[in-house]
C-alpha cells in the first residue's frame, strides 16, 4: 500500500511524479549548508544519534555495506575501512558532490532512488538509511527494493525522525513549525525547504506503522529503539536466510 506521504509535499497535495522532482531539487539547493542546518534545526544532537547509529551498524559483519539516500556521506564516513566495500547511493548528484569532496575515492557513489536501486539481488550484506526514507517517493516500495538487494541475513538499519511522547509533542511541534523554517531562510536561503522537511516528519508513519511497513516488505526480527524521547528512532529488520 502507497504512504499517504507519497503525495504531498509540504502541505500540498502532489503527484508522485511532482513529489519527486520537487524533493530532489531542494537537496539539490541546500547540499552546500545541509550539515550546518542538521546542526541547528536539532541543536546537535542529529550527531549523538548518528553516532549510536553507527556504533550498532559497525558491529554487524558483511562485506558490502550500502547507504541508502547518502547524501554528504556523514554516516558511509563512518562504515568506511579496509574489510569493506562501502557504496553511496542518492538521487541527488549535488548532495554526492559534497561527500565526494570528504571522501574521495573510499568508496562508490551511485546516483539512483531507493525505489530504484541499480544493485543486484542479494548483494548487499548491510544496507543503512539515515533520515532518507521520508523522501522517498514510495516508502513502500522502498522497501522492497532493499529487501530484494540484501543478502539472506543481511541487515536493514534506519534512523529517522519518528514520533515523541505525547509530554514531549507540544513543545517539539512549537520548535518545528516556528523556529526551524526561520533558521532555514536565515542560513540556507530556502525557508520552502524547511517547511517541507518539517512537514515530512510530521506525515511520516509512527513507530509502530513504520515497522509493520518494514515487515510487510519481507524482513524479519524486526524491532526498533526510540531516540530523545521518540524524535527520532532506529529500526532495525534482518532478511530471511
Amino acid at each position: 500500500m502507497t504512504h499517504r506521504l507519497s503525495k504531498t509535499f509540504g502541505k500540498s497535495r502532489v503527484t508522485t511524479e511532482q513529489r519527486e522532482e520537487l524533493v530532489r531539487g531542494i537537496f539539490n539547493r541546500v547540499a552546500g549548508r545541509y550539515d550546518l542546518m542538521n546542526d541547528l534545526m536539532s541543536m546537535g544532537i542529529h550527531r549523538v544519534w548518528k553516532h549510536r547509529f553507527c556504533k550498532e551498524v559497525n558491529k554487524t559483519p558483511g562485506h558490502v555495506f550500502v547507504d541508502l539516500a547518502g547524501g554528504t556521506g556523514d554516516i558511509a564516513s563512518a562504515m568506511i575501512n579496509d574489510q569493506r566495500e562501502v557504496i553511496i547511493i542518492d538521487p541527488s548528484v549535488e548532495m554526492m558532490r559534497v561527500a565526494e569532496k570528504h571522501l574521495g575515492q573510499t568508496c562508490r557513489y551511485l546516483a539512483a532512488s531507493a525505489e530504484d536501486i541499480p544493485l543486484p539481488d542479494n548483494s548487499v550484506d548491510v544496507l543503512t538509511i539515515s533520515f532518507g526514507i521520508r523522501n522517498a517517493t514510495d516508502i513502500s516500495k522502498s522497501l522492497q527494493e532493499i529487501a530484494r538487494v540484501l543478502k539472506p541475513g543481511g541487515h536493514f538499519y534506519c534512523l529517522e525522525f519518528s514520533t515523541p511522547y505525547a509530554w514531549l509533542a507540544p513543545f517539539y511541534n512549537a520548535w518545528s513549525r516556528i523556529v526551524i523554517p526561520r533558521l532555514g531562510a536565515l542560513v540556507a536561503g530556502h525557508p520552502d525547504a524547511y517547511t517541507y522537511l518539517i512537514e515530512s516528519i510530521r506525515e511520516f508513519p509512527a513507530q509502530q506503522e513504520m515497522a509493520e511497513m518494514i515487515s510487510s516488505a519481507g524482513l524479519i526480527s524486526v524491532s526498533y529503539s526510540n531516540l530523545s524521547f521518540g524524535i527520532a528512532c532506529i529500526h532495525r529488520g534482518v532478511k530471511a536466510q
